[in-house]
C-alpha cells in the first residue's frame, strides 16, 4: 500500500530507494569514520599503545575487505536486499555490544571481526547492485547521492560521538549508535527497498517502455560482459580499478583512525579535529554529488584520476603547512575528493562488466580497498609509535595517490564501457 501511494507518474520510486540506501551509508560509513574519536581514550583506559588500537582497527578493515566479495556474490545470487537486511541487523547488535568490552581483545573480536564482517554486507558492493539495476542513465548521480550519505554520516556522527564521549563516556556512545541503527536503519530497508524495478513492474530510470526505446537486460552487451566473473579478472580495467581503489583504502583508512590522533599530537583538541572532519564531510557531500552529475556526462575515468590527484594535494598540505593551517587545508582540499571515488569506481565496474557479477566484482575491488586500509592503519600507527610523527606516513600517502591518479587516467574507458559502445543487439546473457 505504501509503495503504491509513493509510485506515480511524477515520482520515480527508485529515488526513494536511493534515499533509503543513503541512510544505510550514513550509518555504516559515519560509524566507521568515528572510530578515531575513541583511540586516545582507549589508550589511556586500557594502558595500550596507538599501534595496539591500530591493529584492532586494521583487522576490521581486513575482515571487512574479505567479506565483500563473498557477500557481494551472495547479493548476485540471492538479491542484495536480503544480504543488506541480515547484515545490518547483526552489525547493529555487535555495535551496541562494543559498549561492554574491557580490552583490545574485546575490541578485536566485536569490532575487528563481527561488526567489520557484516558491515561488508552494507557496503557499495551490495548497495551498488541495487542502484545499478534501478538506474542506467543516471547511475553516477544515484550512486553519488547514496555515497554522500557517508559524508553526511561523518558530518553528524563524528561530532556527535566526540560530544557523547565527553558527556556520557565511550560506552554509552557505542550503545546509542547500535540501537539507533537497529531501530531506524533496518525498518527503512524492510519497508522501502526492492532489488530491481521489475519487482514493481517498472523500468530503470522510470522510463516508460511505450514511449522510449528500452533495451532489456539481455539485449545490452559490451566486450567485457562475461558470464564468469573469473574471466573479468583477466582484463586490464579490473586491475586499473582495483589498484587505484587499493590506494583509496590506504588514504581513507589511515585518516579515519589517525586523523584525530594526529591532531592531538599537534596540540589540537578533539573537538577542533572533529569539527575539521565535519567540514571535510560537508564539502564532500556536495562534491560527491557534483562529481556524480559530471560522471553522467563525461568520462568517469578522467574524473576518478583527478579525484586521486586532488586528494594527494590534501595529504601534502598536512606535511608542508603548520598544523593549525594544515588541519583546515586538509578538510577543504580533502573534502573535495573523499568519497567521490566510490560512485565512480562502482559505476565504471557496472558500465564495463555489466550487472550479472556486479556484486562479486565490486566486492573484489572493495576487498583491495580494505586491504589497503588495513595495512595503512597499522603502518601509520607503527610510524607514529617509532618516530613520534605522522609525516613519513603522510608522504607515503602522497606517493600512492599520484600513482592511483595516473592508473585511473590510463583506464581504456571508451573502448570498454557500454556508455561509449554502440549497441549491436548481440546477446551474451552477461547481465
Amino acid at each position: 500500500m505504501i509503495i503504491k501511494k509513493l509510485s506515480n507518474k511524477n515520482f520515480f520510486y527508485g529515488w526513494l530507494i536511493v534515499l533509503s540506501l543513503f541512510f544505510t551509508s550514513f550509518l555504516t560509513i559515519g560509524s566507521r569514520q568515528g572510530f578515531g574519536v575513541f583511540v586516545k581514550t582507549w589508550e589511556d583506559e586500557w594502558q595500550v599503545t596507538t599501534a595496539a588500537i591500530s591493529f584492532a582497527a586494521s583487522m576490521g578493515w581486513l575482515v571487512n575487505g574479505f567479506s565483500q566479495p563473498l557477500l557481494g556474490r551472495l547479493a548476485d545470487l540471492y538479491g542484495a536486499r536480503l544480504v543488506i537486511i541480515i547484515s545490518l541487523i547483526i552489525m547493529s547488535i555487535s555495535t551496541a555490544l562494543i559498549s561492554l568490552i574491557n580490552s583490545v581483545i574485546g575490541l578485536l573480536i566485536l569490532y575487528g571481526f563481527i561488526t567489520a564482517f557484516f558491515s561488508g554486507g552494507v557496503s557499495p558492493a551490495t548497495v551498488g547492485v541495487i542502484v545499478s539495476k534501478w538506474f542506467v542513465k543516471k547511475r553516477g548521480t544515484a550512486m553519488a547521492i547514496v555515497m554522500s550519505g557517508g559524508s553526511v554520516g561523518s558530518l553528524v556522527i563524528v561530532p556527535f560521538l566526540s560530544f557523547s564521549l565527553i558527556e556520557f563516556g565511550w560506552r554509552s556512545s557505542w550503545m546509542i549508535l547500535g540501537v539507533f541503527s537497529l531501530l531506524v536503519g533496518v525498518p527503512l530497508m524492510l519497508l522501502f527497498v526492492k532489488n530491481k524495478p521489475e519487482e514493481l513492474s517498472m523500468m530503470p530510470d522510470g522510463e516508460v517502455e511505450a514511449n522510449k526505446k528500452i533495451l532489456s537486460e539481455k539485449q545490452i552487451t559490451g566486450p567485457y560482459f562475461f558470464s564468469s566473473w573469473i574471466s573479468s579478472m583477466k582484463t586490464k580495467p579490473m586491475w586499473n580499478l582495483s589498484l587505484s581503489y587499493f590506494v583509496c583504502g590506504i588514504t581513507t583508512g589511515s585518516i579515519s583512525v589517525h586523523f584525530i590522533r594526529w591532531a592531538l599530537s599537534q596540540d589540537i583538541g578533539t573537538g577542533t579535529a572533529a569539527l575539521a572532519f565535519g567540514i571535510l564531510s560537508i564539502i564532500n557531500a556536495i562534491g560527491v554529488i557534483f562529481i556524480g552529475l559530471l560522471s553522467d556526462k563525461f568520462q568517469r575515468k578522467n574524473l576518478l584520476g583527478i579525484v586521486y590527484l586532488v586528494r594527494g594535494l590534501a595529504f601534502a598540505s598536512i606535511i608542508i603547512l603548520p598544523a593549525n593551517y594544515a588541519i583546515w587545508s586538509f578538510a577543504i582540499i580533502g573534502g573535495a575528493s573523499w568519497l567521490a571515488t566510490v560512485p565512480l569506481t562502482a559505476s565504471l565496474t557496472s558500465d564495463i562488466y555489466g550487472l550479472r557479477n556486479m556484486g562479486t566484482l565490486f566486492g573484489i575491488s572493495s576487498m583491495s580497498h580494505q586491504i589497503g586500509g588495513a595495512g595503512a592503519v597499522i603502518f601509520f600507527g607503527w610510524s607514529f609509535t617509532k618516530w613520534g610523527t605522522y609525516d613519513y606516513a603522510f608522504l607515503f600517502g602522497v606517493m600512492t595517490l599520484v600513482f592511483a591518479g595516473f592508473i585511473s587516467l590510463s583506464l581504456p574507458e571508451k573502448s570498454t564501457s557500454i556508455r561509449y559502445i554502440k549497441e549491436t543487439g548481440v546477446t551474451n546473457n552477461a547481465l
